[in-house]
């Protein structure tokens, strides 16, 4: 729930702008109440201790091309699921203090299949975004959607419009509204409307988080199931996080609890999930260097389960 982009595929890289994530509910200034941020970017603070689970190999090779352009290379290796590569491209211009400025980002990428997910974001002006995504399943469209958002100085209102064919007379309108009630408190809600030839309906979603001074609670809750999470930063170096879902229409519920725990003297990062039965750890190991004013770094992910 949450998210048109949830059509196509789930992943932590569905949305792939980090100026979508919202600044800490419990910094104010000048006793006025901060921006809520992006109704995407509800659960983040928690979906992003988890690790990513996968089968098999995989190794990701980045490089810099220039303060701007990064491209980076992914190959995965599994014997469960089809081995495949991915190549990614990234424009996305930063200041001199590493702060994404207004200017286009454009995203893609492109594995061996020939699938392509493609995404674009534009500064209308201060307050209002444009966003674009495009994604295809080798030489079929599968999803075209437009969101437009604008963000006020304590809330934030958006509206997108997903898959339309005036042939098939089908389309997905999606509306996200958040509101900062008070310092550390956030209300909002979603409307869902799907429309075909032979259906139309609409799904209401409400929506609530609340932010301490190291954790955030979040909560999704309409027709369709509800959505809970539960962040918490121990100190410098642990995170954890605790996820529980439940759908209506599957008759599924699940919960999971992650962690995530960094060594900034040694570069790595580690990471681990518990999830009914399954148990899962990830070691990232990051190395970087410089050559001829060219910054390469590559990534390795050791994942064990048990």
């Amino acid at each position: 729930m949450g998210s048109v982009l949830a059509l196509a595929g789930a992943g932590r890289q569905n949305w792939p702008f980090s100026s979508d994530t919202p600044p800490p509910q419990w910094d104010t200034r000048d006793g006025r109440l901060p921006n809520p941020g992006s109704f995407h970017a509800l659960h983040h603070s928690c979906k992003d201790v988890f690790p990513q689970q996968i089968e098999g190999v995989k190794m990701i090779v980045n490089k810099t091309l220039s303060s701007f352009f990064k491209a980076s290379h992914t190959f995965h290796l599994s014997a469960v699921s089809p081995s495949q590569y991915r190549f990614h491209v990234e424009h996305r211009q930063s200041d001199s203090h590493g702060k994404d400025t207004d200017s286009p980002v454009l995203i893609g990428e492109m594995d061996s299949s020939g699938s392509l997910n493609a995404h674009s974001l534009l500064h209308l002006s201060e307050r209002i975004r444009a966003k674009a995504v495009f994604q295809t399943q080798q030489a079929q469209f599968m999803t075209w959607q437009f969101e437009t958002e604008y963000r006020g100085s304590d809330f934030t209102a958006a509206v997108t419009m997903a898959n339309p064919d005036v042939l098939r007379e089908s389309v997905i309108l999606v509306a996200h509204f958040l509101q900062s009630v008070c310092s550390g408190l956030v209300l909002g809600g979603e409307l869902v409307y799907h429309r075909g030839r032979h259906e139309e309906g609409g799904i209401l979603t409400l929506a609530g988080q609340y932010s301490g001074p190291n954790w955030v609670a979040t909560l999704n809750a309409g027709k369709g199931g509800a959505h809970a999470s539960y962040y918490h930063r121990a100190n410098k170096q642990i995170q954890v996080g605790v996820e529980f879902e439940a759908s209506t229409r599957t008759q599924e519920t699940s919960a999971s609890f992650g962690y995530q725990m960094e060594l900034p003297e040694a570069n790595m990062v580690f990471r681990g999930n518990y999830q009914r039965l399954t148990w899962c750890s990830e070691a990232n190991m990051v190395f970087r260097g410089n050559y001829q004013r060219l910054t390469w770094c590559s990534e390795a992910n050791m994942v064990f389960r048990g």
